[in-house]
């Protein structure tokens, strides 16, 4: 497999690339799409056999269960970094290793329903949250300490659409290739 079609497989969607004048039409397609994951991506892997869930969607990837696992916590470090910025002056947040995180036993064996139902839960609160966000809320900003850099929420909430989108893409790409949709 060629290095072009490793990097389509890892970013299907391409990688994201934030409007540099962000309009209220853009916040608010975010949040729609924020809004509707949770049911389509339940939707898209309601019906996936054991062995179908433990399938890697690209060479070295996660298997769809680590990847449905990996959402549920990304989302709800999302949903904590907001409030931590809502509530705190320019907080650092805290980086996690992902990658570590998808090969604990968890992610790697539970039943994907408690992920599922914890993405719907956590973007209800999300969603709910963001849909009340003033323009001077969205400029609000937490630092990344992997960057040292200021993230706007703004910036984060079409960063997670994008990543909402990113991995639907990587499971529904392999259910396509595989012929199971």
């Amino acid at each position: 497999m060629t290095e072009q079609q490793i990097e389509k497989l890892k970013y299907p969607i391409g990688r994201f690339e934030c409007p540099t004048n962000l309009s209220k039409e853009d916040i608010e397609s975010w949040i729609s799409i924020l809004e509707h994951f949770p049911t389509r991506l339940e939707n898209l892997v309601k019906n996936l056999t054991d062995e179908q869930l433990d399938t890697v969607y690209r060479p070295g990837g996660w298997t769809i269960r680590q990847v449905v696992h990996h959402v549920s916590d990304s989302h709800h470090h999302s949903y904590t970094r907001f409030k931590w910025a809502l509530t705190e002056d320019k907080p650092l947040i805290k980086a996690y290793f992902e990658d570590r995180w998808a090969e604990l036993v968890d992610s790697k064996t539970a039943p994907i329903d408690m992920s599922i139902n914890h993405i719907k839960a956590i973007h209800f609160k999300l969603v709910y949250l963001l849909k009340m966000l003033s323009q001077d809320d969205l400029n609000i900003c937490f630092i990344h300490p992997e960057t040292n850099s200021e993230v706007l929420l703004s910036y984060n909430i079409g960063n997670y659409a994008w990543h909402s989108n990113h991995h639907y893409a990587h499971i529904e790409n392999l259910l396509k290739r595989k012929g199971w949709i």
